[in-house]
């Protein structure tokens, strides 16, 4: 499958309403693909998480990853929810074998330390 092509898929003609299909299309979530040897491989590249979320050709590949296995019709961009946190000023780590880390919200002075608008330019690569 190249890149600027349109290919016809189920899920894309229902979403598009172009035609019903009998039977429908499955939309189905995902985690990362934490258990695939190759996003393993591009996590460990990357060396830090948010640099795979933040590095758009590190992001497509593990984005498309899935779908050269497994053949899903189409794909999400992959990125994590905590960006948002991060792109408010939130400190954010990840503790090895444990996951993301966030300084805690406790008091009104932690909710002032934040920005008050996301950092747009920090999203950009998302």
């Amino acid at each position: 499958m190249g890149y600027g092509r349109v290919v016809e898929k189920a899920i894309l003609d229902v979403l598009g309403h172009q035609r019903r299909r009998t039977p429908p299309p499955v939309w189905m979530m995902r985690q990362a693909g934490r258990y695939l040897p190759e996003y393993r491989a591009i996590r460990e590249q990357a060396g830090d998480f948010l640099k795979l979320c933040f590095t758009p050709e590190l992001a497509t590949e593990v984005t498309l990853q899935p779908v050269r296995r497994f053949g899903f019709d189409a794909a999400i961009l992959f990125s994590d929810i905590l960006v948002v946190p991060h792109a408010l000023g939130q400190k954010l780590w990840f503790a090895a074998g444990e996951g993301p880390r966030l300084d805690p919200i406790a008091n009104r002075q932690d909710v002032a330390r934040l920005k008050p608008e996301i950092d747009q330019a920090a999203l950009a690569p998302v």
